[in-house]
């Protein structure tokens, strides 16, 4: 393999490269505890909020390195509600749409400044991350409210019963976490070959079959290694159902969708792209009243997991998505940027995270560590983009 195909491979899959060698350096540091089942099921539960959040915020940044700082606030305010609602012994289903309903709103406020008033996203989403903060405290009156409700609590992934039933009644392993983990495997592998030659017999460029092939094997053993973690513990966490679905939903969206390309070209360049015939003001819209809805469902997950609410819920959470964006590849320009860039981005703060707690970091440490690692990689993207110039 000549030097270009190496640098270019390097380029290509830095942050997975750079996820394998941190995990490996905490397995060596923790002395191999970060890979109990345990903690691998606490990674992906204590950090579905992040997943959620850090999707949606790749389509804001997507339009031109734009960001959403409301989002933990109004993770914060959603909760509220939710809690509220579910304590005068509303339909937890109703609370539930209730919830999603008023993050679309909120969503669909801030994108209405946003995209036909043009007051820029940072002011107008700095004024949000004030205001519901504040209308959390007032609706709370500074104190916590409990959520009782065990059903809600059950379904969204809160609690240590919240795990998806083994039908199959295994003794020492899940074996229906097993079986979903071996069909999510066969199901990529159908697409990933499917696709490379798809793209071959249309005449368009595609990897050579052996890279292909590599590629799935790593991701397929990578994916078997978690799923037996999994099922070694209490299966399939229902925050990852959740999560699994925003995923595909938006992996989906992003890539093979009309709403989809037209975030890549307005952040590619939007004066193109308006004088093109797009409505520029729709994506704006779009990008940010989804952001409003994703941040609903991160609240929901919130306080599921913490069966309450409280007025200092969803601190630094606009932070940990938009780190996990940046972390992941996209770009602080705009127009570049991927789903699975993100998830890989927020697993990476994931591992760092869990890894520094197991090994008895000080917390303010670890927010030094996870600020220089967001440097880091933009600075990798700025450099990047002067060298492609």
């Amino acid at each position: 393999m000549s030097k270009t195909k190496v640098l270019s491979f390097i380029q290509k899959y830095t942050m997975i490269i750079a996820l394998v060698l941190v995990t490996a350096f905490f397995v060596w540091r923790t002395g191999g505890k970060i890979l109990l089942p345990q903690n691998i099921t606490n990674i992906i539960s204590q950090n579905a909020y992040v997943f959620v959040l850090a999707t949606g915020m790749l389509c804001c940044i997507l339009t031109g390195g734009n960001i959403d700082l409301s989002v933990g606030s109004v993770v914060c305010f959603v909760g509220t509600i939710g809690a509220v609602f579910m304590n005068k012994e509303l339909n937890m289903w109703l609370a539930v749409i209730v919830m999603l309903v008023v993050g679309l709103l909120i969503g669909a406020w801030q994108a209405f400044w946003i995209a036909y008033v043009k007051v820029p996203p940072f002011i107008t989403t700095l004024s949000g991350m004030l205001v519901f903060r504040g209308l959390s405290n007032v609706v709370l009156q500074g104190k916590t409210m409990a959520v009782t409700n065990e059903k809600f609590v059950r379904i969204f992934g809160g609690g240590a019963n919240c795990y998806v039933k083994d039908f199959f009644n295994g003794e020492s392993l899940n074996i229906f976490c097993l079986v979903v983990g071996i069909i999510a495997c066969l199901v990529y592998l159908f697409f990933a070959f499917r696709g490379n030659i798809s793209r071959r017999k249309a005449g368009l460029e595609a990897d050579p079959l052996y890279s292909v092939a590599i590629k799935a094997v790593i991701i397929v053993a990578v994916g078997m290694f978690f799923t037996i973690r999994l099922a070694q513990y209490k299966g399939l966490p229902m925050a990852l159902i959740w999560v699994v679905a925003i995923i595909s939903i938006y992996t989906y969206i992003t890539s093979k969708t009309t709403i989809g390309r037209h975030l890549y070209a307005v952040g590619g360049n939007e004066t193109a792209t308006r004088l093109s015939g797009i409505n520029t003001k729709k994506i704006f819209f779009f990008a940010y009243a989804n952001m409003g809805l994703l941040a609903g469902l991160a609240g929901i997950l919130t306080i599921a997991r913490l069966t309450s609410a409280q007025p200092t819920y969803g601190q630094n959470y606009e932070m940990d998505a938009i780190g996990s964006c940046f972390i992941g590849g996209a770009s602080a320009y705009g127009g570049v940027g991927t789903v699975p860039g993100v998830i890989i981005g927020a697993l990476l703060m994931g591992v760092i995270n869990i890894g520094m707690s197991i090994m008895g970091v000080d917390a303010n440490y670890q927010k030094v560590v996870k600020g220089l690692v967001l440097l880091a990689a933009v600075i990798f993207d700025v450099v990047s983009k002067k060298k492609n110039r």
